[in-house]
């Protein structure tokens, strides 16, 4: 009886030191997705008023939590069942991301807006803030959604040659762990300038060399954060298409042999732009039908 238990305890921890392995195998494939899903995330965290900044990013984080939930069961589902359709799935993923990249540039090159200047506060302006504000959450979830499926994809190819006991606690950390990571590094970024302002009231209780590193490593970080925001816009712009183009590039032969003598960057981001301008092209045209109609 007690050897029993001995073989069965055994096996408990071979089983959680080949997962721990497997682990590390899958997150490194799922690298550099991660830092892309860092980018586009903390883009579309950003931009909220700075009361509001964590509870939205809260938001999107339990948001991402569920997107797992439903994304790891269903995964290995078709893994087991039906891998001739998960292909297709990361595809639309494609479409949508390289969609929204293009929309983006769009978006910045025909329709700036000027900054508009403060007004009062009233109940119909908060409203609307909540309101665009539920719509920014619903696009950063969607886009997570998106991202994730192509994490966990990835992370199982990494371990499909083990047993599915393997794979399930090694896609699953994985899974976990990016959705942590990502958002606990964008909390990081987005609340820069409390930390200098922290920093600049901790000066001004000390002397001297110290007071004056504090004190301007506290303004830098306030001064700073406008522009990582602007940069990670940019960066989120370019994460979107160079995962959208990427779809397409490892998941489609005949695109992959069209661009295989580019760098696979540029490759990437050159069949993201084209799907996307695609896709913008496709959603104005359909657009512009459905108004007509309803004139």
């Amino acid at each position: 009886m007690a050897s029993g238990i001995f073989v069965i305890l055994d096996d408990i921890a071979t089983l959680f030191d080949d997962a721990a392995t497997m682990t590390k195998v899958a997150a490194k494939k799922t690298a550099g997705v991660l830092g892309d899903d860092l980018a586009v995330g903390a883009e579309k965290a950003s931009g909220f008023k700075a009361s509001r900044e964590l509870p939205v990013l809260w938001a999107i984080t339990k948001g991402s939590f569920k997107n797992k939930l439903i994304i790891l069961p269903v995964a290995f589902l078709l893994s087991a069942f039906a891998p001739w359709l998960i292909v297709p799935i990361l595809l639309l993923g494609g479409i949508y991301l390289s969609f929204e990249g293009a929309e983006k540039i769009y978006e910045f090159l025909f329709h700036k807006t000027s900054e508009s200047k403060p007004v009062a506060e009233t109940e119909e302006s908060k409203a609307a803030i909540l309101e665009e504000e539920k719509r920014k959450i619903k696009s950063a979830i969607l886009m997570d959604f998106i991202l994730s499926i192509e994490i966990v994809i990835l992370a199982l190819s990494a371990v499909a040659e083990q047993t599915l006991p393997i794979q399930i606690v090694a896609v699953t950390v994985v899974a976990f762990l990016a959705t942590v990571g990502v958002y606990g590094i964008v909390a990081l970024l987005v609340r820069m300038d409390d930390a200098g302002l922290y920093l600049m009231e901790v000066a001004e209780n000390l002397k001297g060399f110290k007071r004056t590193l504090t004190e301007k490593t506290g303004r830098g970080l306030v001064l700073a954060l406008p522009k990582v925001i602007r940069l990670l816009s940019i960066v989120g712009t370019l994460a979107m298409l160079l995962v959208g183009g990427g779809i397409f590039v490892h998941n489609l032969d005949s695109v992959h042999h069209a661009v295989d003598f580019m760098p696979t960057i540029i490759a990437e981001l050159l069949i993201g732009l084209v799907v996307g301008v695609i896709a913008l092209v496709i959603e104005k045209f359909v657009h512009a039908v459905f108004a007509k109609k309803t004139e």
